[in-house]
């Protein structure tokens, strides 16, 4: 699976991963897009997560992306995308859409990826996923008719169409400003991705 390639680019990239005291560099730690995309919230510095609720990666990375995410200024808008390979892939993040456009992906959020990665559950149907966000508290009949609703569909080419032009290959990948991106591996880690992140916020922030 694509996600697995970041396990070794992981282990070979903390070597030269960032100090305390370096400053990213394009080309090493992130990279510069060569066609800017254009942001959801303009005015705003925008960072996305691309992930995919089966990756372990994007799993172990919650952990340090959360509360960091619940600290950024108001001046910073985060955004998860998924990213949609195809199969199981695309089942998940239709799924994840559904649970944002339903305003309850915070809820269940957690409980999704623990489902997948303690309880060892695939859900890999609609019918399977809106089985366990039903004992999550989610109605199954109103997740199923918003699964299959034109709006999510809808947002799903959305989604396809922001990992193509950011030109993603695996996952978590980050973006800030529709400019720059970064992966767990290029940044040395989780701790550094989110180092790497700031230093461009910082930069973007300037630039608006």
């Amino acid at each position: 699976m694509r996600n697995l390639i970041f396990g070794a680019a992981l282990a070979i990239s903390s070597l030269f991963g960032l100090t305390a005291h370096a400053e990213p560099v394009a080309g090493q730690q992130y990279v510069e897009l060569k066609s800017p995309v254009p942001v959801s919230k303009p005015g705003k510095v925008e960072v996305v997560e691309l992930f995919w609720y089966g990756c372990p990666h994007c799993y172990q990375f919650e952990a340090t992306l959360n509360p960091w995410v619940e600290k950024l200024p108001e001046d910073v808008n985060f955004v998860r995308v998924p990213a949609l390979f195809g199969g199981i892939w695309n089942v998940h993040g239709q799924a994840f859409i559904t649970l944002e456009s339903m305003k309850v992906e915070h809820k269940v959020h957690d409980a999704v990826f623990n489902a997948i990665h303690q309880e060892k559950k695939k859900l890999a149907s609609a019918e399977e996923f809106a089985d366990f966000v039903a004992t999550q508290g989610v109605d199954r009949d109103a997740f199923l008719k918003t699964f299959n609703s034109f709006a999510v569909k809808g947002q799903m080419e959305k989604a396809k169409k922001l990992a193509m032009a950011y030109q993603i290959t695996g996952v978590p990948v980050m973006i800030v400003g529709g400019k720059y991106r970064f992966d767990l591996g290029s940044a040395g880690g989780p701790q550094q991705a989110l180092q790497v992140a700031d230093h461009l916020i910082a930069k973007e922030r300037e630039a608006l």
